[in-house]
Parts: structure tokens; C-alpha cells; sequence
């Protein structure tokens, strides 16, 4: 059976803009036919070099009645009040993470899909990509036994070298936590199910930093957020994990993920790729095993192909067809609610409890 077109306008075209339209370019069913920026000259370009037919501001996508989906790509600080807006102008939304930068801003977000019985759905998706999966698959089929523990460690991307103004990382709506740590729950809690109760400390490291990008359009940040946050995750399921998320370690060779069971092991991939290897080792094995691939791959490993997005998109549109939604919006607030859980313990200096739940994703492997 072919699959159904939706159309699609994409709300920013900044740094992320690129990597959606070349990952969408997958999927014929998912056209472009708008961009949408506070940008003109920005939005008409994006438009010029990528075939898009219709650009302009954000009110004209909004009123575009040819347009399906948004694809939000707005800074994370404009979300919850963007989001809203196009959910109110009947449009369904796919949202770049985190789905806000606070609890309340999320649960407004909530409301407003349900007022306006529209769907929406947040990256990030990479739990959707081969790697997630697999590991996903290992758990479920007792590879490991009991999941008792996890670890993750995020690293500094190195922004300041590449990205032209990433004062937006070091502010309000940044830093390790939100910025990075969307990747790293969302594996979390579809590996091993919700989050019942955080614990964390945090710092700023350096309240300045330079920026020496060749294209900077700035030279110096000052840093508002914490870059540096230890925390332990206790899981509804018992499992406690540990994570430590730093704009401040540069180099290390700490793994990005890796969980604990009665019977074994699992080290992950990075959690910004949607592929990589899985390895697995059992109590007894003389060393660690690369898992076959448990669904075909996003992308080529090791290649710019894996910077790209989609399918997060292609995941809303199937649940407008009628399938399961995995990257939904209950999915995206318990991250979005287990991110901000951090930052606040840190701040209070106390444990702080979870209000929200969710239901892991349906797998995407074969059983």
C-alpha cells in the first residue's frame, strides 16, 4: 500500500534546518513545501537552495493551509509558545528537543494538543535508530537478565570550535542537561522504562567562554547555566542509574551508555547517532561481542549520514496513518519533566520526585 503524502513546513532554518530536509529527501511521502522564518532573507534562501516552493515568515506557515506537519526547529526557549500556536492553527507538530525548557511550559504544551486534537510528537528519535533498538532487543530478551544499573557520560561537544554563536548552549534552555541530555534519557527510559526519582549536583565550570569558531559571529559567552552535573537516576523499575553530563570534559574515555544486568552487560553507541555498535558481554564470556544490527541502518556509520533527521517525522506521520506513535508527547514530558528534575535537584540540593510516567515506546525490531 502507498503511503499517504503529508505536507510539511518547517519552522527555522538555522544550524538542524539541512539535516531534516536531506533526511526527509528518504521518505517521498514527507514533502517540504514550505520554510517559515523571523529570517526572510534566511527563510527565502533555505528555500532557493534546497527546491522548497513557498517561503516567508512565521505567521505565513502557520496560515499555509497546504501545510500537514510543522517541523518545529525553533531555539528551545521559543518552543512551548510556538508549538502552541501551531497546534491552534489545526497543524500537527514534530518539535527538535527538549519538547520545552521547563515543567510548566510542557504541561501547557500538553493541554494545547489535546484542546486542539492534533498530534505531536518531539525528538530526539534516536531511540528509533538501529542502535537503541538493539540494545532495546537485548534487554527484552533477557540477554543481560534483570537490568539492576546504567551509566552515561556526555561529553563536551567542543561547540565553541565549530558552531558559530552557540551562546544559546551556555544560557537558559542549554547546557549539558538539555541540550545533550535529551539523547541520552530518551535511550534511558526506553531501555529500562520511567524515572521515579533524581538526586543531582551541578556547577558552572568556567563563567566565561571564548568562542573560536572560523565563522564566529561572536567571540566571548557568558555562561548562565550549569556545565558540569553529576546525578543518579532511581528507575520506577529499581534500576538506579548514574550520569554525568559536562560542557566542561573534553576528553575522556568514559562510554557513552552502558547497562548493567544479572547475566551480562551492554555498552551503546553514541545516543546523538541513530546506529553504531551494540556490544554485549555475558558473565563468563573471554571478551565483548558486537550485536548484529536488530533493524536496518539510518545511515552510514562514521559518516556524515548519521548527523541526519527524520525519523522522528516519518514516526508522527505513521501514527496520523493509523500506527503506533513512539516519539510521542507523553514520551517527550517525562524526558523533558526527568531533564528538569536534574537541574532543579542541583539547585535545591535535595532528591526531587517525579510527577509524570510514561509507556516505553513499542519496539521497532522483528521478535
Amino acid at each position: 500500500m502507498a503511503k499517504q503524502t503529508h505536507r510539511i513546513g518547517i519552522l527555522g532554518s538555522g544550524n538542524i534546518f539541512g539535516r531534516y530536509v536531506t533526511g526527509l529527501a528518504r521518505y517521498p511521502e514527507l514533502e517540504i513545501v514550505r520554510v517559515g522564518d523571523v529570517d526572510l532573507a534566511r527563510a527565502k534562501q533555505a528555500a532557493a537552495d534546497h527546491a522548497i516552493p513557498a517561503w516567508g515568515d512565521d505567521a505565513e506557515l502557520y496560515a499555509d493551509d497546504s501545510v500537514d506537519i510543522v517541523i518545529n526547529l525553533t531555539p528551545p526557549v521559543h518552543h512551548a509558545r510556538t508549538i502552541i500556536t501551531a497546534l491552534e492553527a489545526g497543524k500537527h507538530v514534530y518539535v527538535e528537543k527538549p519538547l520545552a525548557t521547563t515543567v510548566t511550559d510542557g504541561e501547557a504544551v500538553l493541554a494545547a494538543a489535546s484542546r486542539a486534537g492534533r498530534v505531536l510528537g518531539s525528538a530526539p528519535d534516536t531511540f528509533l535508530g538501529s542502535a537503541a533498538q538493539t540494545a532495546r532487543k537485548a534487554i527484552d530478551s533477557g540477554l543481560i537478565g534483570t537490568p539492576i544499573g546504567a551509566s552515561a557520560f556526555i561529553g563536551h561537544s567542543k561547540a565553541e570550535t565549530w558552531h558559530p554563536n552557540p551562546t544559546f548552549l551556555f544560557q537558559e534552555g542549554g547546557g549539558p542537561v538539555m541540550d545533550m541530555g535529551p539523547y541520552y534519557m530518551a535511550i534511558l527510559v526506553n531501555c529500562l522504562g520511567p524515572v521515579s526519582t533524581i538526586s543531582a549536583a551541578g556547577r558552572i565550570g568556567i563563567p566565561e567562554r571564548t568562542v573560536t569558531a572560523p565563522e564566529r559571529t561572536v567571540d566571548t559567552i557568558a555562561v548562565t547555566v550549569d556545565t558540569h552535573t553529576a546525578a543518579v537516576l532511581t528507575f520506577a523499575s529499581g534500576v538506579i542509574a548514574t550520569a554525568q553530563m559536562s560542557f566542561d570534559v573534553w576528553d575522556s574515555e568514559l562510554p557513552f551508555i552502558e547497562i548493567y544486568g544479572s547475566e551480562g552487560s551492554l555498552s551503546l553507541a553514541n545516543p546523538n547517532h541513530f546506529d553504531g555498535d551494540v556490544r554485549v558481554r555475558r558473565h563468563g564470556d573471554g571478551d565483548w561481542t558486537v550485536m548484529e544490527p536488530a533493524l536496518e541502518l539510518f545511515g552510514a556509520v562514521g559518516t556524515r549520514e548519521q548527523a541526519r533527521r527524520g525519523l522522528g517525522v516519518r514516526d508522527l506521520a505513521n501514527a496520523l496513518e493509523g500506527g503506533p506513535h513512539r516519539a510521542n508527547a507523553a514520551f517527550a514530558f517525562h524526558v523533558l519533566e526527568a531533564l528538569c528534575s536534574v537541574e532543579s535537584s542541583a539547585q535545591q540540593r535535595r532528591p526531587v520526585a517525579l510527577t509524570s510516567s510514561c509507556e516505553r515506546p513499542q519496539p521497532l525490531y522483528s521478535s
